[in-house]
């Protein structure tokens, strides 16, 4: 195959399973290095599965559409259930707009894009913790977390990729570095710290003085 392109299936890309709810996410411009745009397909391999989680793109101001290449989906959409069979498209012009999807027929297949209007393109920090994600489930903290760590100097600052590799060094038992990114993720996002304060895998790393100084400051 040309370096200048590549061909390839649906069908033959990587499926990674997020969540408990029956979504995968099959990686597209993280497999093939796109920089122009953000592109993925998701799946469900069973009825009332997750296609696309509940989100907005307030925080990226990321215009999106979807495209039911496959089965058949509900989209739910602020406070409306659209019926999206195969060959729908959903054109999501506003960023604040509720979106979430469901698989009506098994296999059902939804290709996204998304990016902000006038800016150039970034990739997204969850692409990381999403593909190390599986890796954590395993058990296999250290492979998960040099996933992670290859990401870094593209997202290294972000406070949703230290939060996530906070939560992987906790549990893969690496506290010192766990502390200072959780601390980090809570000083340049404030609202990391309600999630913090509650959440499971930061458990091991909440007594220590930093931590809980920084959750002081900042959970209401």
């Amino acid at each position: 195959m040309s370096s200048r392109y590549e061909v390839t299936r649906l069908d033959e890309l990587d499926r990674i399973p997020v969540g408990e709810r029956g979504l995968e996410w099959r990686p597209i411009r993280r497999r093939f290095g796109l920089e122009a745009f953000g592109m993925n397909a998701y799946s469900s391999s069973r009825p009332g599965g997750e296609i696309v989680e509940e989100h907005t793109e307030e925080q990226l101001g990321h215009q999106e559409v979807y495209v039911v290449v496959r089965g058949h989906a509900t989209f739910h959409l602020d406070d409306e259930d659209v019926d999206a069979p195969a060959g729908t498209l959903v054109v999501l012009r506003d960023p604040s707009v509720k979106r979430a999807a469901t698989a009506v027929d098994a296999d059902t297949l939804v290709l996204a894009v998304g990016g902000k209007p006038g800016e150039a393109f970034t990739p997204s920090a969850w692409e990381s913790y999403f593909s190390a994600a599986p890796l954590m489930k395993e058990g296999r903290y250290d492979e998960a977390i040099a996933l992670m760590q290859a990401d870094a100097e593209e997202h290294g600052e972000k406070p949703a990729f230290l939060y996530n590799l906070a939560c992987f060094e906790a549990l893969g038992g690496r506290r010192e570095e766990a502390v200072t990114h959780i601390v980090q993720a809570i000083e340049a996002a404030p609202r990391a710290a309600k999630w913090a304060k509650e959440d499971p895998d930061l458990e091991s790393i909440r007594d220590d003085p930093r931590v809980s100084e920084a959750l002081a400051r900042h959970a209401t």
